[in-house]
């Protein structure tokens, strides 16, 4: 498989929607629930990771459990849903998912049946031969298992896979299955971490994508 025809596995949240604005100000409404602190956008690019409940437990100083994570989770989406329609995609998305001249999906940890309708809002689902999104109540694990759960489906190798993403768990959940990653700046993660990663990094989407092609 030549590189200009590889799988292109996309990211959501973070990186074809910029819902960066509307993640931080959920975040804080679940923290502010238990009296924790508010973290400012750069704060949470710095410290933000999966498990998320690591990243709770993190800010909040304590440890957070299954069940508190699960309340937090559930206060954090209300939040987030009701600020949805303020969200735009990424400024250059389409153009950079119209440059890629190989098949494209989509991947998110996202709820399935709330990222479907989102996705055919926006006008994308042409663009893509599968959309899979978290199929759980609770989200805020990892996205390894999810991954090789969607290229099964889809019936693609590891291998021939590249995702592009925003944090570095896009890029391990690429590499448990043989994969590539490239990671992009604008979105939930800080950009010195995304380059002290060692993947390719992007500052748009046109880029990640022109970069994801040039991969060996």
């Amino acid at each position: 498989m030549t590189p200009a025809h590889r799988h292109l596995v996309w990211d959501w949240n973070g990186t074809l929607l910029n819902d960066l604005h509307l993640v931080v100000a959920s975040t804080n409404v679940a923290f502010a629930s238990v009296g924790g602190p508010a973290v400012t956008a750069d704060e949470h690019r710095v410290r933000f990771r999966r498990p998320i409940a690591d990243y709770y437990a993190d800010v909040l100083g304590q440890a957070v459990d299954d069940d508190e994570f699960g309340r937090l989770d559930r206060i954090f989406h209300d939040a987030y849903r009701t600020g949805l329609t303020t969200c735009e995609l990424a400024h250059d998305a389409t153009v950079a998912m119209a440059a890629w001249r190989g098949n494209q999906s989509l991947l998110s940890m996202w709820f399935h049946e709330e990222l479907v309708p989102a996705v055919r809002t926006y006008g994308l689902s042409g663009h893509f031969v599968r959309v899979d999104g978290l199929r759980a109540t609770v989200g805020g694990d990892r996205k390894a298992e999810s991954l090789r759960n969607h290229l099964a489906e889809l019936g693609v190798a590891g291998r021939d896979v590249v995702l592009i993403g925003d944090s570095v768990d896009d890029a391990d959940a690429a590499l448990s299955v043989g994969g590539r990653a490239v990671l992009y700046t604008g979105g939930f993660t800080d950009p010195a971490r995304l380059r002290a990663s060692g993947h390719p990094v992007a500052d748009t989407l046109t880029e990640a994508v022109a970069l994801a092609a040039a991969l060996p």
